[in-house]
């Protein structure tokens, strides 16, 4: 009987114990009823057994009540709605960066109020107020690019230094899982409860999904593997360490496709593991979007309307001059290898004339003509320049120069007046006298009075033997950038082709010789008959080490739903990329790629050029214009009060303009006041998109935590009902403990 009733008292023994432990575990559940990322806990009990007899009851497991299935929907879904959530702000501050179309500060605002000062000027080109005026909306507009353009790196700055911070606190949260991993397979190994450091591993899982996409296992022994959706480890048996330095200042042509700004990396910097192009959700997902697409989409389509705008006003502004004249020019394009006087040898730089000549007068400060002839004809004068050229061509630009310097010289202009290509590679003409003013005028033909056209000029850039043409511009003056209203600074270090989809590829019939010239160095490729070169081939074999480009470098650089091919001068030198096709050629990769020196950096340094921005009149109004009853066989002249070039460029301004895709939005013909209307509705469309993913992922990400909050959560009502059981069963067993209690005294007073 002693013996049945001791096993009595340890059976109730067992039941007070687990009583105990199952209302440590009710307590718990009570005490955190408000702590987040608290699971509820409950006691799983056993039958004990020993000798095959039933010997009360032990704790088998402390367990969470968790779905895990639904969190891992719940992660999942924070990391796409993180993604999106971190774009919001930005997108909110481009939206008053930009503004609406109708807002005085909008691009579009300005540029309306440009047009309607050119528009002034035409119905009144001698007067100095409207040619302030036109000025001063110039110079708004370029500030206004400016300002844009360094908002917009500004904000592509914030968003690389946030990507840092992010990467910071990633690396926390892996650490924290590590050490969670490692103290959940200790405890598990000698049975203590480990559902609280699963709790807090949870937490730092579910945070971790917010900054980036992950995926994750359990292993039997109790820890955790996370990796990236991309496939990167970031914790398996030890937390890897991830790493980025932000770049300390962006600009339009800062990229991350260049190696300008450093990657994503986990564990060491190698490309091996840069992991950036991997990353498909998560905060981190959302920021290298906006530094790499969403803002460098926005910039090249600001460059994209400063390029064109400064492009076609200047032609116009080209046809003419101030009145009287010009007294000295520089122009814009950089020559590399202008050729020096007398016949081209190879590698010179030449130019033909094609469609008509180029009528050269010299005025005096009245704007009556004191000589005149054109460019074809002097340079077929042997006692001008160093000989006799061609008919029309081809004319070294030295040459072009030289023979332009004589004949000013011999009509009056002074002894020491000048025309060269200078020390950084312009076309410089110098007077040097007060007196005497210079304006060129392109003509159908040679002979005075001829109707005005633009003739065209026939480039060859590379100065090949075979004379094949690289480039043709509509107009002498522009050619050179002689005489132009808008300048940027821009060099010739770096070309960009046109944006071309992911399956692009050129695969000529016959091997086509691509060719890289700067000042000092030709170098050139062979892409070989049917090829069928990617983009990325392409710049492969421009990069390769033994047989590519010795001084560029190629990168494909993403823009939009696109892709562009980057060709930059590892020295910032200007250089020239020509092929062996020359223009139209069916097989030219410049004319399949549409490429041309990069936009890229133009509404950064957009502005008025200096001299007319401090004299206005200093701008063209008109053009030089014949009168047949002049003198005895006609004259030209210049009026101060002729408007025909204000009267083109405020038609301009209205009419269509044929814009390239840039940046998202695709190739369009409107006018330019449209097209920047177009940008401001480009980004409010991208916000507005960012805004309804917004709403339906915080609201299916809230739905999705409540399901999984209601199911873990604690339950008061549930507790205290769990509370009164396990309380009535502890006293239970205290009572049977009692009782046995009773019966060893009776047995005890029995026996003695």
């Amino acid at each position: 009987m002693a013996g049945n009733l001791t096993l009595a008292l340890r059976t109730a023994q067992s039941g007070l114990l687990a009583g105990q432990a199952a209302l440590d575990v009710v307590a718990n559940n009570i005490a955190n009823v408000n702590t987040p990322g608290y699971s509820r806990k409950i006691v799983n009990f056993e039958q004990r057994v020993v000798v095959d007899t039933g010997s009360g009851v032990s704790l088998s497991e402390i367990t969470r009540i968790v779905d895990e299935g639904l969190i891992k929907s719940l992660r999942q879904e924070l990391s796409s709605f993180n993604e999106v959530d971190v774009a919001r702000n930005y997108y909110e501050r481009l939206q008053e960066l930009f503004g609406k179309p109708g807002d005085n500060t909008s691009l579009s605002h300005i540029v309306a109020s440009f047009s309607e000062a050119i528009e002034a000027l035409a119905l009144s080109p001698e007067r100095s107020m409207e040619q302030k005026e036109l000025v001063r909306r110039g110079n708004d507009l370029a500030l206004e690019l400016q300002g844009l353009t360094t908002s917009i790196q500004d904000l592509r700055l914030q968003a690389d230094q946030a990507i840092e911070t992010v990467i910071d606190r990633a690396n926390v949260l892996m650490s924290t899982i590590e050490d969670m991993n490692n103290k959940i397979i200790r405890n598990e190994a000698v049975s203590h409860d480990v559902t609280d450091l699963k709790d807090k591993r949870d937490e730092a899982l579910t945070e971790l999904s917010t900054l980036i996409d992950i995926s994750y296992f359990q292993r039997n022994s109790g820890d955790v593997v996370v990796f990236t959706s991309g496939g990167f480890v970031l914790v398996d048996s030890a937390a890897r360490t991830l790493s980025h330095n932000s770049a300390a200042a962006l600009s339009a042509v800062t990229t991350y496709e260049e190696g300008h700004i450093q990657g994503i990396f986990v564990g060491a910097t190698v490309d091996a593991n840069d992991m950036t192009a991997s990353i498909n959700g998560g905060k981190l997902k959302g920021l290298i979007d906006l530094r790499d697409q969403i803002l460098t989409g926005l910039q090249a389509q600001i460059d994209e309307f400063g390029a064109e705008l400064r492009d076609a006003f200047n032609q116009l502004h080209n046809r003419g001059a101030p009145q009287p004249g010009l007294t000295s020019a520089t122009g814009t394009r950089t020559f590399v290898a202008p050729g020096g006087t007398g016949v081209p040898a190879a590698g010179d730089q030449t130019i033909t004339l094609s469609g008509g000549d180029v009528t050269i007068a010299l005025f005096n400060d009245s704007g009556d003509q004191t000589a005149v002839t054109t460019l074809n004809t002097i340079m077929q004068d042997l006692t001008l320049g160093t000989i006799a050229a061609l008919p029309n061509g081809p004319w070294t630009i030295d040459e072009v120069a030289a023979t332009i310097e004589d004949w000013i010289q011999a009509n009056g202009g002074s002894a020491s007046a000048s025309v060269s290509v200078n020390s950084d590679g312009k076309f410089a003409i110098d007077l040097n006298t007060s007196n005497l003013n210079i304006a060129f005028r392109d003509e159908t033909a040679s002979a005075n009075g001829s109707t005005a056209s633009d003739v065209t000029i026939r480039f060859n850039a590379d100065g090949d033997a075979g004379g094949v043409i690289d480039q043709t511009v509509s107009g002498f003056s522009n050619f050179f950038g002689l005489n132009d209203f808008f300048i940027d600074g821009r060099e010739p270090t770096r070309y960009d082709s046109a944006i071309q989809s992911s399956s692009y590829s050129f695969s000529p019939t016959g091997a086509v010789v691509l060719t890289f010239k700067d000042g000092t160095t030709t170098d050139s490729i062979t892409i070989a008959a049917g090829s069928n070169m990617s983009l990325q081939d392409i710049a492969d074999a421009i990069n390769d080490t033994s047989t590519g480009i010795s001084f560029v470098t190629a990168a494909v650089i993403t823009e939009g739903s696109g892709y562009r091919l980057r060709l930059t001068h590892d020295d910032s030198l200007p250089m020239v990329v020509v092929d062996d096709q020359g223009v139209g050629a069916t097989d030219s990769l410049l004319a399949s790629l549409n490429l041309e020196v990069s936009s890229a950096r133009t509404a950064q340094n957009f502005q008025v050029r200096s001299d007319i921005n401090n004299s206005p009149g200093e701008m063209t109004r008109g053009m030089m214009q014949w009168d047949a009853s002049l003198g005895t066989a006609g004259a030209y002249y210049m009026s101060s009060g002729d408007s025909s070039i204000t009267q083109a460029l405020a038609e301009l301004m209205t009419n269509n303009n044929a814009f390239d895709s840039a940046g998202g939005l695709s190739g369009r013909t409107v006018s330019f006041t449209d097209y920047t209307a177009a940008i401001v509705a480009f980004n409010s469309s991208n916000a507005g998109i960012n805004e309804s993913q917004w709403k339906s992922g915080k609201a299916l990400s809230e739905s999705l935590e409540l399901k999984s909050d209601g199911q873990k959560g604690v339950n008061l009502d549930e507790e205290m009902s769990t509370l009164i059981l396990y309380q009535q069963a502890f006293a239970a067993s205290a009572r049977v403990i009692s009782t046995i209690n009773s019966m060893f005294d009776a047995l005890e007073r029995a026996v003695t």
